[in-house]
This record gives structure tokens, sequence and C-alpha cells, in this order.
């Protein structure tokens, strides 16, 4: 059921293109929090070519690539850890050149983290990264995106990570889902995604997840769940990556790579795959389809089996042969290749959403190769999750609804009229407090919103209905242009400050975002400072944990813990 006027009145809710820019010195007259790290208004790698299109890479001509799994190594009894170097490498994506790209690890996409539910992490980012071309320092922030972290944990723009420096990140991981990690630095954070700085990170679902706990060996497992990273880039014609925002309206370019490779081809067996896939692009949404190629050349659609949105399990799956994935959106999708033996499978992005590249083979995305030998191919389950009504979410609602427009003044994106600023908090929230947001696209442009700490639940939208897919718990919200969006969901369970802001890289980067603060008792999100390597061998305890008093109250919108009906 769609969140309607009629049911805001009850609750007495309503009331009355050169390259590289991103620096903006001239706009930034605000200081960070004293307790920040201080940034430069620094400027990009230079040696990029003005090029309109990249050289010509044959589709569907290499392997794909699937990711490198991080080991874990427990450093307590409930805690595992990582380490991760960011560091300058080059790889090969225009055949026969070299491509200088910012890893995790040196891989692009970084290492896939796959963390146990339920066991805490603590990851530890090294910035190896160095200068850019006009020999000013890379620093970076990460942010686990859809983790519900402690503040100082979470990815604060403002809260960087100099060169030769490092910082541990604690992550609960009590929720199972498909997260990614990347670069959020003040200013910089299109550029240093743009680079290479994303990866994905995977909370396995435990039994408790499911409805029916036999329903989680029925998804698709071990070498048939496959993450996808689909980014677009441009190439200059000796293979280094290109970069345009010059009107700071978005990022559409011309080569889509999917874990890193461009248009790969992917070998598949008859039988049902589980795709967990990510918009891991600066601007472009994507309308992903399927479409098999039979013998005489002509393309019939693939159905998709929705199974998991942002923050985790739908109640049921959801057919669909169209899945729009914006900027930042995850999805876990199942297609069954059973019928397809000997035949070639499409993915592709036919619907272009504000793209300006005006280039055919950005429609591309990737190719499956079907083969037989399938041993087995189970049925999907007919129910997931049990979600928390919405009924029982409205119930909740005590504040009136809180309303962000996001719209465009000159060459800065602002939400509500106002641009960062690291002293303002927008919004002040009670901890565990149910309330609804809306959020409204006052011009010709589409923003795909993210909030920070919490897990939501789409109430309605004034232009699209909701598509089915988009009905369970979500981090990151679509907002088609001209478009108001509600949403409705707990913050929790930490008490902070958390940042709210378009997940257009170019439109964050220059000055779409704002923070709210959930409670009074939070540690400040720079509490704890990247520290000069060298780094120690072991990880020490998380610092300034605040009081319990909100762990125990679940903190989101999502599943109830009732049994299936």
């Amino acid at each position: 059921m769609d969140f309607t006027r009629r049911d805001a009145l009850r609750l007495g809710l309503l009331g009355a293109s050169s390259f590289l820019s991103w620096g903006q010195g001239t706009h930034r007259a605000l200081a960070a929090p004293d307790d920040c790290v201080p940034h430069g208004t620094g400027e990009p790698p230079g040696p990029y070519q003005n090029s309109r299109f990249s050289p010509d890479i044959p589709l569907f001509d290499r392997p794909f690539e699937p990711m490198q799994v991080l080991p874990a190594k427990a450093v307590g009894p409930d805690l595992d850890g990582y380490t991760i170097t960011m560091q300058k490498s080059q790889v090969e994506i225009l055949p026969g050149k070299q491509t200088e790209v910012w890893t995790y690890n040196g891989q692009v996409p970084g290492p896939l983290i796959r963390q146990r539910q339920n066991t805490g992490s603590v990851v530890r980012f090294i910035n190896q990264l160095g200068t850019d071309d006009r020999g000013r320092g890379i620093s970076s922030v990460i942010h686990l995106h859809g983790v519900a972290s402690l503040p100082q944990y979470d990815g604060y723009a403002e809260d960087l990570i100099p060169p030769q420096y490092y910082k541990d990140y604690y992550y609960p991981n009590d929720r199972g889902a498909t997260f990614w990690y990347h670069d959020h630095a003040i200013e910089h954070t299109a550029r240093n995604v743009y680079m290479g700085l994303a990866g994905m990170y995977i909370v396995e679902y435990d039994a408790a997840d499911f409805c029916d706990p036999s329903a989680q060996e029925q998804l698709p497992q071990g070498e048939y769940d496959i993450p996808l990273l689909i980014q677009d880039k441009r190439l200059t014609p000796d293979g280094q990556l290109w970069f345009n925002d010059r009107r700071h309206r978005g990022v559409y370019d011309d080569v889509v790579l999917v874990n890193g490779v461009p248009w790969p081809r992917m070998a598949v067996k008859n039988r049902k795959y589980r795709f967990r896939v990510l918009n891991g692009g600066p601007s472009r949404t994507l309308s992903l389809e399927a479409r098999v190629k039979h013998d005489d050349g002509s393309l019939e659609p693939v159905t998709l089996q929705v199974i998991a949105s942002d923050s985790g399990l739908l109640s049921a799956p959801v057919a669909t042969d169209n899945l729009r994935v914006g900027v930042a959106e995850r999805y876990e999708f199942v297609i069954d290749f059973a019928d397809y033996a000997g035949k070639e499978v499409l993915l592709v992005n036919p619907i272009f959403f504000g793209n300006i590249d005006g280039n055919l083979r950005s429609t591309q995305v990737m190719c499956f190769q079907v083969s037989d030998g399938a041993q087995d191919n189970p049925p999907l389950p007919d129910r997931l999750a049990t979600l928390t009504p919405i009924d029982t979410l409205l119930s909740e609602v005590k504040a009136p609804i809180r309303t962000f427009r996001f719209e465009r003044l000159g060459a800065r994106w602002l939400i509500n009229g106002k641009a960062w600023d690291p002293h303002r908090v927008d919004a002040f929230v009670e901890p565990c407090a149910t309330e609804i947001w809306r959020f409204i696209s006052t011009g010709g442009w589409v923003h795909p919103i993210h909030i920070h700490l919490g897990h939501f639940r789409l109430l309605g939208r004034s232009r699209l209905p909701i598509a089915p897919y988009e009905r369970g718990q979500k981090d990151t919200f679509f907002v088609n242009d001209f478009e108001t969006v509600d949403m409705i969901g707990r913050f929790g369970p930490h008490e902070g400050k958390y940042m709210i802001h378009c997940h257009n890289l170019v439109h964050e980067d220059h000055d779409m975002m704002t923070q709210f603060q959930v409670g009074t008792k939070g540690c400040s999100p720079c509490a704890e400072p990247a520290r000069p390597l060298p780094a120690p061998t072991n990880f020490d305890a998380p610092q300034c944990v605040p009081p319990p008093e909100c762990l125990a109250a679940g903190g989101d919108g999502g599943n109830s813990g009732d049994s299936c009906g």
C-alpha cells in the first residue's frame, strides 16, 4: 500500500565539459571542525586529453573476472580483521595500453569482503596514494555504504586520511545484505571513486533472515553467487582515464566496465545464477534488462527475479523485465539460464537517464555464454523475509514530515537552498524515532539520495509508481526529475552526526550534502582521526563507544521478526 495524502492528514503530518573542477576554492570558505583534518582545494591529475569518445574496444571480447575475496584474520572472539592499502596501480583497459588507476590492494574493484553476520570487523585502510600530477596529496575517507556504523567510523567527508596515514574502521555487521565501500573525501569523491576507489562488502544472510530457514539453501550460492560492480569510464588514446565534470551535471562515459573489465563475456551453466549488482558509477542511472539472442539474431526478454535491495531481502521474489538501478543502489537478482544452453544472453542498459555521451555502445553491459551440464537447479522460494508492515511504521510517527529540496543554483547543487557546512545540522532526530522524510527534485535532474546510518522504506512517488522491487529496505532513493518521494524509517541505533547527500557524485562534490543528528550522546564523527604510519601490527579496541540505550531497539524499518503468514 502506497502512502497517501489521507495517511498524512490522519497523522497530522502535512503543514501548510573541459575537465576536473572539483576543488571549487571560490565557494569553500568554511573550515572543517577543529578535530577533523583540514583539507585543501586540490586539482586533479593533469595528463587528460579532451577527446569526445574513447578509442574502440571490442564488445564481449574479454573474459569476466570474478572479484577476489580478501581473507579475514581473527583478532578477537567476535572480531575479524582486514588490511587494505590504497595505492596507484597500472591495469589494461584499452588493449595494449596501461591505465593508471587508484586501487585498494592493487585491485580494481577493490577486494571483496565476505563477512559473517553478527561478527564484527575492523578494516585498516592505509593511504599510500602519494600525490596527484600537480603535486598535491591525495587524501581519502572510507564510507562503508549501507552499514549502520558509529559516527567516527561512518566515513564523514571531513575525516580525511592523508597520504602516509592509516585509520581503523569498526563495523558491526549485524545485518545481512550487499554493501560497498568507497571513497568519501570532501569535494573529491567523484574523482577518487572514478579513479578506482570502490569495492564490495557482503554480510552473509543467516537462517534467521528468512521466513523459512530452508529458503536460504534454495538461493544460488558459492560459484553461482556473483557480485557485479558496473561503472562507466572514458579513455584517452594513450589509455588514461579522462574525467569531465566541467558543467557539474554529472559524468556519463562511453566504456562500460563490469568488475573492471570492459564489456566482459562470462561463461555460465544452464541453471540459476544469483547476481549482486552495484551501480558504482559517478552519475549514470542503469536500467538493466536481460535478452537472449536467438539464431536468427532476434532478441527475447529474459526475466530477472529480484530477491533483495540495498538493505536486505525482499518479502518474496519479484519478477521484472527491467530493473532500474540508480547510482549506489544495490539489487540481488536471479537469472535462470536453464532454457538457453548454447545461446548468448546479453545484459543491457537500453534506457538513457540523463546521459549526455550519445554513444549507443554504453547501452551494452556484458554477455553470458550459456553451456549445458548443470547438475541441479532448485526452484526459488516463494517467501523470503518478513518486513515490518507500513501501517506499523506509520503508527509510530510523531514528528511532522521533514522536507529536503534538491536544486541547482549556478554551478552549485544545494539542499533546501544551502551548501554543505560542517558546522550546521539541518535535522535533529530523537534516538530510534520513526520519521517520514520527503525528497523533492525541483529541476530537470535525477538525484539518487543516500541517507547514512539507517534503513528505510518507500512510501510513495508523485511521478512514478513504486516498483515492486523497491518495496524492501533501502538506504538510497531514486528521485526522478520534478518528482517528490516520501520514505519512512526508524533512526538509530547509534547517536551522532550523519550525512545525507545526492549520490550523483558530481552533485555531492559541488555541495549537495548536509547532515542530521540523532540524539545528543554520540561521538564526534572525527573523534578517532587517522594516524601516521607505520601502523602497529595489532588492532586497538574501538574508541568512544556510546551508551547502548538504543541498540536493543533495532533502529530500522526492516525485518519485524514476526513469523510469516
